[in-house]
């Protein structure tokens, strides 16, 4: 029923784009812009004179006195876009985009070019190259237009990167989030970065205490690029045990005011950029989803609503110092109503879920100089997170507000302060830089959880007491950390190496402030074999201090008895070779083992952290202990076709294992343990501005515990869940995991606008997703109440119960229809 009924519309919108895009328009001829800037990579400085065109034309122009460009009159459609100048090599950006309504931009930092190699050559373009001396392998590169064309990514750089070699996801698992599971890692494993400022929340309705939401904060019109590095961390960074994920923002357009609009199945949102005086631009956005209009269209019960901002303004003083001021800001509701068709899983929603109301915010300001040869940067941001939690025992409509009948009540805020500063620095072959940072953090939580209900029997005896569990915490320390890394070149840039050092510490921890816990060396090597070839390898140790839901939290004495927890901390050893056997085709293969020691370890179950995080609420607020350990190891492969007669692809397979240890020290499959891997991503440009867009994702079955079967009926009345055997610990595994999504972009340009129409079709053949089973108790035909055993009402302790397992969820492609109008 479902499919025919998305063959219907697929066949209507595909109608509308052909017919529409055969209409002949009587306009002038239209032409886009392309505008922006060529610095040198080391000083950061302008680089006047540099030649600017786009391939395959007689169009150029060359950079000002200031290292900018404009190059106007282009005909609308896509380029690949090259850079030279005397002395330095050549870059090309790739998948430049020119339309009429918006200007585009163009940022290009040149290398200086080294002639001689003895005998390697170097090839004149080594844009399809990212690698840096510092982290030589495990780093990978998207386009903001293969992050907006993105099948399937809804404008979610989450779900773009998601195509990247060793990154998976729960959605394997049934859960529809953006929980990035990295080379077998935790999804609060990773670091985000935009612009050098640091932003531990870009997902709506966020795991506090780990990560991940079901879908991005961030505005992808503001994105340059986005690079992802899974190892080989530069010292710079604090926190990171599986991956770095850095965002590049663009600066506004310097000369006239412009932006978009943009309305999908899910959400509407605008843009806008230009001056605000000769020195100082300005990017601003807001974005508004109705998630909840769709899902009533569905039957589905939750109402997840949010809003989210973002703004960036540029001002240089001169030609030597500029100011960045960013901010990033989401609100999100997530309500139940009740459906038009009571149905036994959406009651299960009902009552296994929170309610959630959270909101968050990061503000940011960089203060950049550029010195002789090398620059530094002052780095002031603030950001606070405030979650709430709500849930009730009984709640079948999605309504149940009866405060005798609470199992979960939370309230939290966390709150960094944040100042960090960098030296960079270059002294002939060798780069250097160092620097430190200091933060200071609060962190407060009101928590109220029914641990077991109280329970009589027919005679009104008291036959289990109830537990409840409440406290009021509220915490602050200072966390600083200390820097430096090297980067050298030797015979005529044949080998590279790279080596640094950092230490981390607190004022909150028992054993926090002596920096000599967590001195965490790295260094990478990078030799190129022939032109086209190259081996690297990198080992390194890296340290994360455990989450503040886990440091903050008291006992039933109001005593904070996880002050004594370790910093988790992880050993890389990683080795590759990387082949470019043209300027546009990337191929790398990458062997990796990462070994982790303390890992967090609940106190209550004995089991591993690496078993949480996937959910939605709150992860850590219990007491733990640390001494786990666990292992992640596998192999990668990656393909990246950059665009080449119209034609670009992505492609990624990795096989791995991940297991960790709970209490009992015996390594087991962890719940990422998906073992295989593959992403294929790609897009092809027709004429006439048509754009196609395929994605096929495959991922191996997700471990999971069974459920016990005694506790399960006991307990389920009151958290609205079954209870896990962890005796049998991930001792089943769900189904593999696969969806194909595709995606039809047209465009038309006018005098000074550009109207985008696509469609885009997620999980296009209807595959299930598999999910992890849910326990509940079996109901009558109408849904009005439990079947009992015996006919009588049921049992608090479920006793006369029959309990049952939920079937899973059909498979269903979701079709949506959007535009983009760029003014």
């Amino acid at each position: 029923m479902h499919l025919n009924r998305t063959a219907c519309l697929l066949k209507s919108w595909l109608f509308l784009g052909l017919l529409l895009g055969n209409f002949q328009i009587a306009i002038a001829q239209s032409t886009g812009i392309l505008v922006g800037s060529v610095t040198d990579k080391i000083t950061q400085e302008a680089i006047i004179g540099a030649t600017v065109r786009l391939e395959d034309t007689q169009l150029g122009t060359a950079t000002d006195v200031e290292g900018k460009f404009k190059l106007a009159g282009i005909p609308p459609k896509t380029y690949n876009v090259t850079v030279s100048y005397l002395g330095y090599v050549t870059q090309t950006r790739y998948n430049i985009v020119i339309t009429t309504g918006n200007a585009n931009f163009v940022n290009v930092e040149l290398e200086t070019d080294a002639k001689s190699l003895g005998e390697v050559t170097i090839s004149e373009n080594k844009s399809v190259r990212i690698a840096s001396a510092e982290t030589p392998l495990s780093i990978q590169n998207l386009s903001a237009q293969e992050i907006k064309a993105n099948p399937g990514g809804n404008f979610d750089i989450s779900r773009v990167i998601s195509t990247l070699p060793g990154v998976g996801g729960t959605a394997a698992s049934g859960a529809f989030r953006n929980d990035l599971l990295i080379r077998g890692g935790g999804p609060g494993e990773n670091v985000f970065y935009l612009d050098g400022v640091e932003i531990p929340v870009i997902n709506h309705f966020s795991t506090q205490g780990a990560s991940g939401g079901p879908q991005g904060i961030l505005n992808v019109s503001f994105i340059e690029d986005a690079t992802l590095s899974t190892s080989a961390f530069n010292a710079r960074y604090d926190n990171p045990l599986s991956a770095v994920l850095q965002l590049r923002q663009r600066d506004g357009n310097p000369e006239r005011f412009q932006g978009n609009f943009r309305l999908s199945g899910t959400e509407a949102a605008i843009t806008t950029e230009g001056p605000l005086s000769k020195k100082t631009t300005f990017l601003a956005s807001a974005r508004r989803s109705y998630l909840s209009l769709l899902f009533e269209l569905i039957n589905l019960p939750i109402r997840p609503d949010y809003w989210d901002f973002q703004y960036k303004v540029t001002h240089k003083f001169n030609a030597k110092t500029s100011l960045t001021i960013l901010g990033v800001g989401a609100i999100d509701n997530f309500e139940f109503a009740l459906p038009k068709e009571s149905t036994a899983e959406n009651i299960y929603i009902f009552s296994s879920n929170p309610r959630n109301k959270q909101w968050n915010y990061t503000q940011g300001f960089t203060l950049k100089h550029l010195i002789e040869n090398g620059f530094w940067n002052l780095t002031f941001s603030r950001n606070m997170l405030d979650n709430q939690l709500d849930q009730f025992r009984e709640n079948y409509d999605g309504q149940q507000r009866d405060e005798s009948k609470r199992t979960l009540g939370v309230n939290s805020q966390e709150i960094e302060n944040k100042l960090r500063f960098d030296f960079n620095k270059y002294l002939g072959n060798w780069r250097i830089s160092a620097g430190a940072g200091l933060q200071y953090v609060k962190y407060n939580n009101k928590t109220f959880t029914n641990i077991q209900p109280e329970i009589k029997d027919s005679l009104g005896n008291i036959v289990q007491d109830a537990i409840n569990l409440r406290f009021n915490t509220a915490i602050d320390f200072f966390k600083f950390g200390l820097f430096a890394q090297a980067n050298r070149s030797f015979f005529n840039n044949r080998i590279a190496l790279s080596a640094g050092i950092r230490a981390d510490g607190n004022t909150f921890t028992s054993d926090g402030a002596n920096l000599g816990n967590t001195i965490s060396p790295r260094a990478s090597l990078s030799v190129a074999l022939t032109e086209k070839w190259k081996a690297n390898a990198s080992i390194g140790r890296y340290y994360r201090i455990a989450p503040y839901t886990v440091l903050g939290y008291r006992d039933e004495n109001n005593t904070l008895v996880n002050k004594n927890v370790p910093y988790t901390y992880n050993d890389h050893y990683v080795i590759g070779l990387e082949y470019v056997p043209t300027p546009t085709l990337r191929i790398t293969a990458e062997g990796f083992y990462k070994q982790y020691h303390n890992y967090l370890i609940t106190t209550n179950d004995g089991i591993s952290f690496a078993n949480q995080g996937g959910g939605f609420g709150i992860v850590g607020n219990e007491p733990v202990r640390g001494g786990g350990k666990g292992e992640t190891y596998g192999l990668e492969l990656f393909v990246q076709q950059k665009l080449w007669r119209n034609f670009f692809f992505v492609g990624s397979y990795t096989y791995f294992y991940s297991r960790f240890a709970g209490v009992d020290g015996k390594l087991v499959a962890s719940s990422w343990d998906n073992r295989h891997l593959i992403a294929l991503t790609l897009g092809k440009k027709f004429r006439k501005n048509y754009e196609l867009g395929v994605k096929w994702q495959f991922q191996g079955g997700s471990p999971y515990t069974p459920f016990d079967e005694t506790a399960s009926r006991q307990n389920y009345l009151n958290i609205g869940t079954g209870t896990f055997d962890y005796t049998r610990l991930n001792s089943q595994r769900l189904p593999n995991f696969s969806q194909l999504d595709i995606r039809i972009d047209k465009k038309w340009n006018f005098k000074k606008t550009t109207f985008d129409l696509y469609v885009d079709v997620t999980n296009l053949l209807a595959r299930a997703n598999p999910s992890l089973p849910s326990y509940t108790f079996k109901r009558k035909e109408d849904n009005s109440d439990f079947v009992t055993t015996d006919g009588q009402p049921i049992r608090l302790d479920g006793s006369n119960a029959i309990p049952y397992l939920l079937p899973p969820a059909a498979g269903m492609a979701l079709p949506t229809i959007g535009f983009i109008f760029e003014f």
